[in-house]
């Protein structure tokens, strides 16, 4: 390879990469800030004499169109529409099941099964997909994101090695090769890979990954909590309030009645009047029905959710000899924090329901509201504190009800000018479980039109994103609120530097000196550092960029050492996507903001499963290979 000389273009891109890569890890501004100010910055810099060739100021913002930043605006949207439509709800209640509690086991089921399907498809869709899954997940466990998007995503990346189809360097690599062959001698042509040829490498990368954040996830993962409004903090900011502003227990206890006890025959209604507590929720033969009316007569087996006092509590297990289970289990999906909670409602001046009690108006039955205390001139009137049942107590104006009840139902009653609903701060989302069919057809289309035609990645997801909205999944407006914008400015900004440093020439140069340094070393030392600069390029650049830039270096580097050069086209196709190290890869900057994660904590993180990652992947090459 003839020398390459450092032009004055050069320099300056690399003064521009030193930036990106300082801003990134000072956090001096907002990363997607950063991104932003970069591409505004190389668009300035090519409008100066002699470096006009930086990048084309033309087309300084096409990465806002390009193929991996609509593919993955399509993919949040149609992510978005199987939510709502209750599809990733089953599948976190199907996780929970499986891994209840634990942390180790939830990241191993979430982020397996993430691994395997972006063996098939693009692991940015497979992430955005699961992002809702998790986000449930932590609410109903109180497991910080933090703690699970990581791995998630991680294994996200690996599980693209899976497969010649799971990362567009694999995709890549047999056409390189085609175009490369006829330039070798006959003995030294390489063959092409087939679909499973890198499945080997791909499982104990995936292995590798696994077993890292099993073991020292609790030492390397963040342990932020949930911000306010969300999940598990919400739940018990709310709790708290509860009980410091009216003086109540607001926890949830899940009571199982088993078949043969005496309260068997029993109205929902004789229960609470005797045991002074609140059922909010029954379960039977696997139906849950919440905020049942008085008169429902309890079958068996089935479970109770109540909420009273812990003395209520005890003495009611007592009194029938019934167990509580340790955790909120049956009753984890339709009660979670996303899904219902305690409300206050006041009644207004002119309402009909005054001189009314919540007897006489079945608040249960016909707005699913299952009141706990009604706040009165400065005294609350409880049944667990009261020998009158404030539920017979004719409300008047101004009065405070505290209940519990699911968020659509409280939807509801706040189009009835009969009560004002003054807590606002829940989920509003509307849950189309009737469009699931839609949705689910949707989805199944546009994986149909990415596994099995020649379109564009983003045309095919975004024919079912179109889909769903027109079929009304989700409104237009729910579409444009399903995608983390800051995301987007964040991949579609750094385009322009990854276009910057490989048409400048300053990738190639950088890795010839890299060449430089490698000569003369043992064939498994300079397959390591093709593999680590492979690794290098794939953070400053595409992975596609470095893929297409490297392949052919690595091919006339084995051939002048005697190596295989089917191998070292293969190292840098799966070096590419050792991306952990920064959130450059669309993984990783996909579950940066709803992780709340920072450079920080992607290198320390990242860090070490980079090393891992090159350990690992030249050991399964030269094992398999």
């Amino acid at each position: 390879m003839g020398e390459i000389a450092l032009t004055y273009e050069m320099i300056v891109v690399l003064c521009v990469l030193g930036l990106t890569v300082g801003l990134f890890v000072t956090e001096v501004v907002r990363v997607d800030v950063a991104a932003f100010l970069i591409m505004v910055l190389l668009g300035c810099l090519a409008s100066l004499p002699g470096l006009s060739h930086i990048v084309d100021v033309n087309h300084l913002f096409a990465g806002f169109g390009s193929n991996a930043v609509v593919s993955i605006i399509a993919v949040m949207i149609l992510g978005a529409g199987l939510d709502r439509t209750g599809v990733m709800s089953t599948v976190a209640a199907w996780i929970l099941q499986v891994g209840g509690r634990t942390e180790g086991r939830i990241i191993l089921l979430i982020s397996s099964t993430v691994a395997v399907i972006s063996s098939f498809m693009q692991n940015v869709g497979a992430a955005a997909l699961f992002l809702p899954v998790v986000s449930r997940i932590s609410a109903r466990t109180e497991l910080p994101m933090s703690r699970l998007l990581m791995p998630m995503g991680f294994c996200a990346i690996l599980g693209g090695t899976m497969t010649m189809v799971g990362s567009s360097p694999l995709i890549l690599l047999n056409d390189l090769m085609e175009g490369i062959n006829p330039t070798l001698p006959p003995e030294s042509q390489m063959a092409d890979f087939s679909l499973f040829s890198v499945a080997p490498i791909g499982l104990a990368l995936v292995g590798a990954g696994l077993v890292y954040f099993i073991l020292f996830g609790k030492l390397i993962l963040p342990g932020r909590t949930l911000r306010p409004e969300e999940g598990g903090a919400r739940g018990r900011s709310l709790l708290e309030y509860v009980s410091r502003t009216y003086g109540i227990d607001g926890a949830i206890h899940e009571i199982i009645v088993p078949p043969g006890s005496i309260l068997v025959g029993q109205t929902i209604d004789d229960i609470q009047r005797a045991m002074r507590l609140q059922v909010v929720a029954t379960q039977y033969e696997g139906k849950t029905y919440t905020s049942p009316p008085r008169d429902t007569v309890l079958e068996a087996p089935a479970r109770l959710a109540i909420i009273a006092g812990p003395e209520a509590v005890e003495a009611f297990k007592f009194c029938f000899d019934l167990e509580e289970a340790p955790v909120l289990a049956g009753f984890a999906e339709d009660l979670g924090p996303t899904r219902a909670g305690i409300a206050e409602v006041v009644i207004p001046p002119g309402s009909d329901v005054i001189g009314k009690s919540a007897r006489d108006l079945w608040l249960r039955k016909v707005h699913g509201l299952a009141p706990l205390l009604m706040y009165r001139g400065g005294k609350a009137y409880s049944r667990e504190n009261d020998e009158v049942d404030f539920g017979e107590i004719p409300f008047q104006a101004g009065d405070t009800v505290l209940g519990h009840i699911a968020w659509d139902a409280l939807t509801r009653l706040e189009k009835d000018r009969d009560f004002v609903v003054v807590t606002q701060d829940y989920p509003r989302e509307t849950v189309r479980p009737q469009k699931v069919g839609w949705a689910l057809a949707f989805f199944a289309l546009a994986i149909t039109l990415v596994l099995f035609t020649d379109m564009r990645l983003s045309l095919c997801l975004l024919v079912g994103a179109i889909g769903m909205i027109l079929t009304n999944v989700l409104s237009i407006d729910e579409a444009y609120e399903s995608v983390s914008w800051s995301t987007v400015f964040l991949l579609a900004s750094l385009i322009p530097l990854g276009q910057a440093v490989q048409s400048t020439g300053t990738a190639e140069w950088i890795a010839h000196q890299a060449l430089i340094v490698l000569d003369g070393m043992p064939v498994w030392v300079v397959q390591a550092g093709v593999a680590i600069l492979s690794t290098v390029f794939t953070l400053v650049m595409s992975n596609v960029g470095a893929t297409v830039l490297l392949v052919p270096l690595a091919v006339n580097i084995a051939l002048g050492i005697g190596a295989d050069p089917a191998l070292f086209a293969l190292t840098v196709a799966i070096s590419t996507s050792n991306s952990f190290l920064i959130p450059t890869h669309q993984v990783n900057a996909l579950l940066m903001g709803p992780g709340g994660y920072t450079v920080r904590d992607f290198i320390r993180a990242g860090g070490i499963m980079t090393v891992v990652f090159l350990v690992v992947s030249l050991g399964a090459l030269n094992l398999w290979y």
